[in-house]
């Protein structure tokens, strides 16, 4: 093969070092030995010239790439480009006239030319259109700065995986790296140390902002700019975070920052000690934010009319109805939109009463349709899962959950084509995109856990419980030896086959391999005393360790989750040593 190079030269290598082994291992078969060893030889030296066809050909430099792929892999906890694409679709695409006035703002034009400027915070409540800004302009300053360094992370509450400090310096380490690999070497130098455990131990936060203080000093990164959207919504080492942002945005490194959030105390009594910031408060730029809303008003009102064959009169009234009562909430249009494709045609105008102003009466006019007694119980037991799950969860992953066969005989398992209709039966605060389930917003998850004793009459223990018995039931029945028939047990990770979502056989059971631990300990009682009353749930856990322990193992390696699972097992262990402690 053209340009083989070294790797020509491994088979007699090879072969070479068999017939060297020495004559005291010599067997008759030995001339079919050196053949067969020739033969693999062979093989692999054209399977890695293809592997590697444009690179340096050295045995070295191939396994230096493989290195950094698995450092790399180990790293890897989101791609925030296929974030920030499925949050614009999720919510109609982005509407240029909508978030252009922000990169026009003077506060904006100050810190993007200003090089004292280094940090723009731009706040608002709940609603307000932060996110679409922030994503508006992340594409203008890639557009401005093709191949520029721009590198940024959205922060959502509602996924475990993404809302904590660590999460969010190694999403920004993984796009750096990808854009600049060079600077792998800074990540490698823990990584070579101590594995994928470096990014995700109890030191991980220590690990990554080391590495990334170092990474910052690069003279690669000159110039960058990070983006972290809603911080509010990093729930986990929130404070830590903001002291590596204002300690970077307050050195004399020409680095730039752009964050926003609501208008949390916590966070504005840290921004404010920056002294290179500027602001943006949605609420102090009313008239922007009213121009900018009147014409997503008009986008979404024209859609809606496209969509339903809406005369003139009546397009006129929504939108009259939607801008005297938006209050310059992005969301509340969103969602008053969303239900109106569900009124009668034949009175499709918005009343007061079926569509309140106010994201919360909004949501409370909302939630009287989950509750009703008319509705099924499959609507209510969805959005209690999708409440209290710890991730947006896949259709196939809701499935198995929703029937637990233990206090729902009623409810009849969906198929995956009845989708959008339960979703209608749970009052639109849940959205389906490319068969995962997320909530239209974090607020109207914010909204459910506050109202929590409507949605849990009997309390979140129940419910956990329930899709912690589901979650062992349904691990039982699937997991089994070699789940991906990869026959060689020390088959590579990074060499995984791409399975087919329909031909993964753990495909139903991917949330429930990674979380059941943790909705077991949610299940427990508050008291100590009622732990005796979970004798079942121990009974399960015994059992299911006792069969399936080692398939277990195995299908945690090959999600990527071999260390979600020892953290669990050490905190299972912890829970039976304080149990048997209060026992004696």
């Amino acid at each position: 093969m053209e340009g083989a190079g070294v790797w020509d030269e491994l088979p007699c290598i090879i072969v070479k070092g068999v017939s060297n082994y020495g004559d005291g291992h010599k067997t008759k078969h030995w001339a079919e030995w050196q053949n067969f060893a020739a033969a693999t030889a062979a093989s692999v030296a054209r399977a890695l010239v293809e592997r590697y066809p444009q690179t340096d050909k050295s045995p070295a430099t191939a396994l230096k790439l493989q290195e950094n792929k698995a450092c790399l892999n180990a790293l890897f906890i989101t791609n925030p480009k296929d974030d920030k694409q499925r949050i614009e679709e999720t919510k109609g695409g982005l509407l240029l006239d909508a978030y252009i006035w922000i990169t026009r703002s003077k506060e904006f034009i100050q810190w993007l030319e200003d090089p004292e400027t280094r940090l723009l915070w731009i706040k608002g409540d709940p609603g307000k259109g932060k996110t679409m800004l922030l994503c508006g302009i992340i594409n203008e300053l890639r557009a401005t700065k093709p191949g520029g360094n721009v590198y940024y992370f959205l922060c959502q509450a509602t996924d475990i995986r993404l809302n904590n400090a660590s999460a969010v310096l190694r999403g920004l380490l993984h796009m750096i790296v990808v854009q600049q690999p060079s600077l792998i070497s800074h990540i490698r130098d823990e990584y070579d140390k101590s594995g994928k455990s470096a990014f995700e131990g109890v030191n991980s936060w220590v690990v990554l902002s080391r590495i990334f203080g170092r990474m910052l000093r690069d003279d690669f990164l000159k110039g960058a700019i990070f983006i972290i959207d809603a911080l509010d919504e990093c729930v986990t080492d929130l404070a830590q975070l903001l002291e590596v942002i204002v300690q970077s945005s307050s050195s004399s490194s020409p680095l730039k920052w752009l964050v926003s959030s609501r208008n949390e105390a916590d966070i504005q009594e840290v921004l404010t000690t920056s002294e290179h910031k500027s602001t943006v408060s949605l609420e102090l730029n009313a008239e922007s934010v009213s121009t900018a809303i009147t014409i997503y008003i008009r986008h979404k009102v024209k859609l809606l009319s496209d969509k339903r064959d809406y005369a003139q009169s009546i397009r006129d009234g929504i939108e009259k109805y939607l801008s005297a009562n938006a209050n310059g909430t992005f969301l509340w249009v969103s969602l008053v939109c969303a239900l109106l494709e569900k009124v009668p045609r034949f009175d499709p105008l918005p009343k007061s009463a079926n569509f309140p102003p106010g994201l919360d009466q909004l949501y409370e006019r909302m939630s009287t349709k989950v509750y009703a007694p008319s509705i099924s119980d499959v609507g209510r037991r969805v959005l209690t899962i999708a409440t209290l799950a710890y991730r947006p969860l896949t259709i196939q992953e809701f499935i198995p959950l929703i029937d637990t066969n233990y206090h729902h005989k009623d409810i009849i398992r969906p198929s995956e084509h009845d989708w959008e209709d339960i979703l209608g039966r749970c009052g639109s605060f849940l959205t389906e995109r490319n068969g995962t389930i997320y909530f239209v917003h974090q607020s109207a998850k914010d909204f459910l856990i506050k109202a929590s004793q409507r949605l849990f009459p009997n309390g979140t223990q129940h419910i956990h419980k329930e899709i912690f018995e589901a979650s062992i039931s349904n691990m039982k029945k699937i997991l089994r030896k070699d789940m991906y028939s990869l026959i060689d047990p020390a088959f590579s990770i990074d060499d995984l086959p791409q399975h087919a979502a329909r031909d993964d056989p753990l495909i139903a059971i991917r949330y429930s391999c990674v979380y059941w631990i943790d909705h077991f300990e949610q299940s427990m009682p508050k008291r100590r005393a009622d732990i005796q009353s979970h004798y079942k749930c121990h009974e399960l856990i015994q059992g299911f360790l006792k069969e399936k322990y080692i398939y277990w193992l195995e299908a945690l390696s090959l999600l990527r989750s071999t260390f979600d699972g020892i953290a669990g097992m050490q905190r299972l262990e912890q829970f039976i040593v304080s149990c048997i402690s209060h026992a004696d």
